[in-house]
């Protein structure tokens, strides 16, 4: 029996019982558009599975015990040291068990760059505004998704019970009595009494490798069946329409290119973890309430977190006996908190002051929409301030420098900083919006010099081709708010009326200020989401274009929805 009737068989008999057989058609012949930047989506996909798989091999030796035991294992260094069960079977895992280490650091390096591949990732959806309508919720769930992930990673370094990761546990500690009123009951619950207490580990454990990876990994999963059924986002180019996707469908082009994507992420975390060496904890020691080792650093994810306690200066109150930490409550749960949430909020609050609620497949191009990129630049400033305040010891140490002085630096810079690269982004995008209208109005330099009969000298110029024509005029043209002020036998918008009205109205020039298109682009027509001349499709199958036809580059596959 030859091979194809084999699989004609099962696939019928599959068929038969379950009638996936058009289903699974309408999937291989989905059509993905093709970026480099919707590989960050993919890296958080596989370096996930590799958790996964690396997460499953260090549980079969791990043992989440505080239990002290005398550790006679091969680490010579350490041998007769008293330590906890949690910390002994790290040491195990790294020297005793075949491959443990790699598997350890692995594991370790893909917590790392799935982390960094969410912040990029949704850096990414941010600056080219593909949250908005009707994907208000992917966003949502990728915001709970970097929560998660950061809570995960902290629970997951704290495990081995080590000196450093003894030090982030006594941290979390300190901010949860920070919190007015149900502090202290708090920490008394997760740590099961005074710190450390005996139980920490194994109630982590359990968090860290059922509780919250399952909630991962059901939010993956709904990211991608949306995302399926709204279809993907796409760059502006020519024949790329919100009615249409231009891309490569999913079988074959798509399962080849993202299979070998996968294990190029695998071969680069395989790579680090041989070469690159990521929390030795046999450097550090077993964890002791009583010692902290200099120069300590979390994972650079919580940098941001470090950094903000270092810059908060002394402020406590202590009112009725109560002691209120504002010093430890304020920048551990307030600047997190607020860019979260401000991040949650953004895709209403942008449709509330923009009136924009039409849906978007094509995504902009951060140049023009410069009062989000300037936005967007601020909080990575922010962020990136507090981040390396957390360094504030080892770049006064390399530098030479006080302590207080990199202290005081961050202090003024936490304000000045954002609000310098909110004006200089937003100074930047609106010079780039002036060269592509350069661009469109006169042409492209040829670097051919022509002298006139009159002896003037001058460079010849051509017309920028389709494709750099659909780029540079793909500006989504926003709807103007209704007027604030009712011309004679005319009503007022009652939305408009009042103090919200004028606000909304300052809000809206704010965002939507950016330099006019030279005509005839400036009435939205060439936009760069194509002409029409793409196929008609059957919903969700493709056709290749012809060349020359003027919609999708030659041989593109076009998905009409």
């Amino acid at each position: 029996m030859s091979v194809d009737r084999a699989l004609e068989g099962v696939g019928g008999w599959l068929d038969d019982r379950f009638h996936g057989a058009r289903g699974v058609r309408v999937l291989l012949r989905k059509v993905f558009p093709d970026h480099w930047t919707f590989l960050l989506g993919e890296i958080i996909l596989y370096s996930f599975i590799i958790l996964l798989l690396t997460g499953t091999f260090l549980t079969l030796w791990f043992q989440p015990s505080m239990t002290q035991v005398v550790y006679h294992g091969a680490y010579v260094p350490l041998r007769g040291v008293r330590m906890s069960e949690a910390y002994a079977s790290t040491l195990n895992i790294s020297f005793d068990v075949r491959g443990g280490l790699l598997m350890r650091q692995i594991h370790h390096w893909a917590a790392d760059l799935f982390m960094a591949a969410i912040f990029a990732h949704m850096i990414r959806i941010f600056f080219t505004g593909a949250y908005r309508k009707p994907r208000e919720i992917n966003w949502l769930i990728g915001i709970t998704l970097l929560t998660l992930g950061l809570v995960e990673g902290l629970f997951g370094y704290s495990l081995p019970d080590d000196l450093l990761s003894g030090a982030g546990l006594r941290i979390l500690e300190g901010v949860m009595q920070s919190i007015p009123l149900v502090g202290t009951y708090l920490a008394f619950f997760l740590f099961g009494g005074p710190f450390p207490g005996h139980v920490i580990i194994p109630r982590l454990y359990i968090l860290h490798v059922l509780l919250i990876p399952g909630l991962i990994l059901a939010l993956v999963t709904a990211h991608l069946f949306i995302m399926f059924h709204q279809k993907h986002t796409q760059m502006p180019g020519k024949g790329r329409t919100n009615e249409n996707v231009v891309g490569a469908p999913m079988y074959p082009y798509f399962m080849a290119k993202t299979g070998a994507f996968f294990f190029f992420t695998f071969a680069v975390l395989a790579l680090a973890g041989t070469f690159a060496q990521i929390n030795p904890i046999w450097l550090y020691g077993p964890f002791n309430p009583v010692a902290m080792s200099a120069g300590s650093q979390p994972d650079f994810y919580m940098g941001m977190l470090e950094g903000a306690l270092r810059v908060m200066p002394a402020w406590q109150w202590v009112v009725f006996g109560h002691t209120f930490a504002f010093n430890v409550f304020i920048p551990a749960l307030v600047p997190l908190g607020l860019v979260f949430t401000l991040a949650a909020l953004w895709p209403f609050m942008e449709q509330w002051v923009t009136g924009d609620r039409r849906e978007h497949h094509i995504n902009d191009r951060p140049r023009n929409a410069p009062a989000r990129t300037g936005i967007g630049i601020a909080v990575v400033t922010f962020y990136g301030v507090l981040w390396a305040e957390g360094a504030n010891d080892l770049i006064a140490d390399h530098l030479d420098i006080s302590l207080y002085l990199t202290t005081w630096i961050a202090r003024v810079a936490i304000f000045v900083a954002p609000v310098l690269a909110y004006i200089i982004t937003k100074r930047i995008c609106l010079a780039l919006q002036r060269k592509d209208r350069h661009l469109l109005e006169h042409g492209v330099e040829t670097g051919i010099i022509r002298q006139l009969p009159g002896g003037e000298f001058i460079e010849e110029t051509r017309p920028v081709d389709e494709e750099a024509l659909a780029v540079l005029t793909s500006r989504t043209q926003i709807p103007p708010l209704p007027a604030l002020e009712a011309g004679e036998g005319e009503v007022q918008a009652p939305r408009m009326r009042g103090a919200m009205g004028k606000m909304r109205e300052r809000l809206y020039n704010v965002v939507t200020e950016s330099i006019p298109l030279p005509e005839p682009h400036a009435d939205g027509h060439g936009n760069g989401h194509g002409n029409g001349h793409a196929v008609e499709g059957n919903g969700h199958g493709q056709e290749s274009l012809p060349a020359g036809s003027g919609g999708a580059e030659p041989g593109a596959d076009v998905d009409q929805h």
